[in-house]
């Protein structure tokens, strides 16, 4: 049983304190509130992802996914995770953005999408370094495909038992992997995207060297986690000269590994900072998945006090995610002042 006055006042405070001026009459609920980040206004307060749709052919972009995804009236919608190379898939079926082909075929894609509501659309971009070359994730998580290719990592450590052991990326392979990144934030640049997104959960290369589960190097890459930042902040820092000043930066990071002797909030929250410092303009906020034995937790707020945290104490517009499912989530999450932006699982 709801105040209406009561939540009605909620709105319109939110509204004032997010636009400035006196309070109005009426304001529509928090979700629905617009929202900036650097140069892209968006609508609402609400995203979602596309479903992965894993598609035979490399580089070919799931457009049915972004459609369905964007019909959900969402002010930001974001791809799956798209690779920087075809040795950085996960799977032999997921998307590139790697070539000429890969950039005309993303840019017819963003076209058909667009010819419906005005929306956001953000590309996410990754390498999954030691979770490659596996079976497409319909059928099973993280089992080795018949197609293999070489795959690298933090530390020569493998993600499961059946999994190949990575080659450790060493200072060479850490720059035709940046080179990778900016290649395709160049391209995504051109097709179109409105803000890119880096990949830097799960355990996926950028996030190996992050955790210091799968990061045991020796070097100045590895140990402290100063150390452990150092390649994925200077991915960013190049990725950032390629990328336009007015369309906004985002990563996606761990708040936590949810494994003994791994990365804690305490280490996200700086993390967020640096990244922040680097001009990262959102972080979308998951955890887990950096090996493969962690230990979740769920409800249907499980990702949101990481997104306050690292929101409030780090001084970052983050999304939040997990389990939200609803408007009055998002309207509950954004009021609160835990999150700008909450992921809606569709």
């Amino acid at each position: 049983v709801r105040d209406r006055e009561f939540v009605g006042a909620v709105d319109r405070w939110f509204v004032t304190s997010a636009r400035g001026g006196s309070p109005p009459a009426a304001a529509s609920p928090p979700a629905f509130a617009p929202v900036r980040l650097r140069g892209l206004a968006l609508a609402n307060r609400v995203a979602v992802a596309a479903r992965p749709a894993y598609v035979s052919e490399p580089g070919r972009p799931a457009v049915e996914g972004l459609v369905a995804a964007a019909g959900t009236g969402a002010g930001l919608v974001f791809t799956e995770t798209v690779a920087v190379s075809l040795a950085a898939r996960a799977t032999p079926a997921d998307p590139a953005l790697c070539s000429d082909e890969d950039e005309s075929a993303w840019a017819r894609g963003l076209a058909t999408v667009r010819a419906g509501p005005a929306i956001g659309i953000a590309l996410s971009l990754g390498h999954a370094g030691a979770r490659g070359a596996t079976r497409p994730r319909d059928s099973v998580a993280d089992a080795p495909a018949a197609q293999r290719w070489p795959l690298v990592a933090a530390s020569p450590l493998p993600y499961g038992r059946r999994a190949p052991v990575p080659e450790e990326l060493t200072t060479t392979g850490m720059a035709a992997v940046t080179a990778d990144f900016v290649a395709a934030a160049g391209r995504a640049a051109r097709a179109g995207f409105d803000l890119l997104e880096l990949h830097m959960g799960h355990g996926y290369l950028l996030s190996s060297f992050l955790s210091p589960l799968t990061n045991q190097r020796t070097d100045t890459y590895g140990d402290s986690l100063e150390n452990r930042l150092r390649f994925p902040l200077e991915l960013v820092k190049a990725v950032h000269a390629a990328w336009p000043d007015d369309r906004p930066l985002g990563v996606l990071l761990n708040a936590s590994d949810w494994a003994r002797g791994g990365s804690s909030l305490t280490d996200a929250v700086e993390a967020a900072r640096a990244l922040r410092d680097r001009g990262c303009d959102v972080v979308r906020v998951v955890a887990g998945q950096t090996i493969a034995r962690h230990r979740p937790r769920y409800d249907p707020y499980w990702l949101t006090h990481y997104a306050d945290t690292i929101r409030n104490e780090a001084g970052v517009a983050v999304i939040a995610t997990g389990d939200l499912t609803t408007v009055d989530d998002v309207n509950t999450v954004v009021a609160g002042g835990r999150a700008d932006l909450c992921l809606l699982r569709l």
